[in-house]
């Protein structure tokens, strides 16, 4: 959990996508970009703006992973709560964001926001 979630956390800084803010996050996940085609490409190098296709599709590919990665730690969590309860799960993602400060992000850089989650009280 903390190496997918410090993935998630720069790719997330990489990107300028702000995780705590709900309606960045839901606006990646919706949000398909495409792949600049193989004539945008030839084109492209042709009038010599390859590295800002080149760019693009970096970004792109960036963006689709953070994607993948929140998408695979939803799964993740959702399956650690019907395993193994609230308590324990809690535990590990308390523990990952501990890590991830320990490691030098700030809290909540990898969009977890274990307060807004998790505080019953």
């Amino acid at each position: 959990m903390e190496a997918l979630n410090a993935r998630i956390a720069r790719l997330a800084m990489a990107l300028d996508v702000d995780l705590d803010d709900r309606a960045a996050v839901d606006a990646l996940m919706v949000k398909q970009l495409t792949f600049p085609g193989e004539v945008e490409r030839r084109r492209a190098s042709a009038a010599g703006s390859h590295d800002t296709v080149t760019s693009e599709r970096r970004y792109a590919h960036k963006r689709e992973e953070l994607r993948g990665l929140l998408i695979l730690r939803y799964q993740m969590e959702t399956t650690s709560l019907n395993n193994n309860g609230f308590a324990a799960t809690r535990q590990v993602m308390a523990q990952a964001e501990a890590h991830l400060v320990r490691q030098g992000f700030k809290p909540g850089a990898d969009g977890l926001g274990l307060n807004d989650f998790f505080d019953l009280g």
